[in-house]
């Protein structure tokens, strides 16, 4: 156990120093990769949250604040609250917030700063991967939800097809260091990303983390082929007998 717990801690320590690195430039960096697409998927993904007029929703690992300005932009009335622990990633984020309802604090997703049932809603999107503890990130999340809130989880995947798979690991595991070195200025941080979906739970092994963890009807997205999956999960009613059942649907 201790050699586990010290192993958490380093790939922690190493990912906040690696996201503190390439603040500057991650959201040109990302919308190069993508050929800027992320914003398409973020869309889908604030879709997806069906929170009701002045709705208070949590962004997680929030970075430079992309998807919280898109749930602010895209929900009436609502006040998003996103959270990281990059002090760097959250200094770009404050300077590029250039709206009221939008608000930022540093804080970890395995142990957040806020009382159980208190958001309508909640997003994620690309961290899932970097997170010491699926299981615990989403119990936290569920912890911090009312019964029947949302999380809408934007994570890249593995394709099922296999030819469209072989295609997009050539480009994610290849192309991408490179782009990150001339654009981010940071070949490793770029070389870690691809290789943190390596050991990352396939698309209905998450479904099944979801459900495991606090949430029932969870729906499973794919985006573009399956490079990406939004995982959409309902926070169990109160009184725990929600069915907890794993579905996928197609984009």
């Amino acid at each position: 156990m201790p050699c586990r717990v010290s192993a958490a801690l380093s790939k922690s320590v190493a990912v906040r120093e690696m996201f503190d690195r390439i603040a500057e430039r991650y959201d040109s960096v990302n919308t190069i990769m993508t050929g800027g697409v992320d914003v398409l998927w973020r869309a889908r993904a604030v879709a997806q949250l069906r929170a009701p007029v002045g709705a208070r929703v949590l962004d997680l690992c929030c970075g430079t604040g992309a998807l919280s300005r898109a749930v602010a932009a895209r929900l009436a009335g609502c006040d998003v609250v996103g959270v990281d622990f990059s002090s760097a990633m959250l200094a770009v984020a404050r300077r590029r917030n250039g709206v009221s309802n939008v608000s930022f604090a540093e804080a970890d997703a395995l142990a957040l700063p806020f009382a159980d049932e208190t958001f309508d809603g909640a997003t994620m999107g690309f961290s899932m991967r970097n997170v010491v503890d699926i299981g615990m990130c989403l119990r936290e999340a569920a912890r911090v939800l009312k019964p029947g809130a949302r999380f809408v989880n934007l994570e890249v995947s593995r394709p099922p097809n296999a030819l469209w798979r072989r295609m997009f690991f050539a480009y994610f595991f290849h192309i991408v260091p490179i782009i990150g070195k001339v654009v981010g200025g940071d070949a490793a941080a770029y070389r870690y990303l691809p290789q943190s979906l390596v050991g990352f739970p396939s698309v209905s092994a998450l479904a099944d983390l979801f459900c495991a963890n606090g949430f029932a009807k969870v729906s499973c997205v794919p985006l573009n082929g399956g490079i990406a999956t939004l995982h959409v999960g309902t926070k169990v009613g109160g009184d725990g007998r929600s069915a907890a059942t794993a579905s996928v649907s197609r984009a």
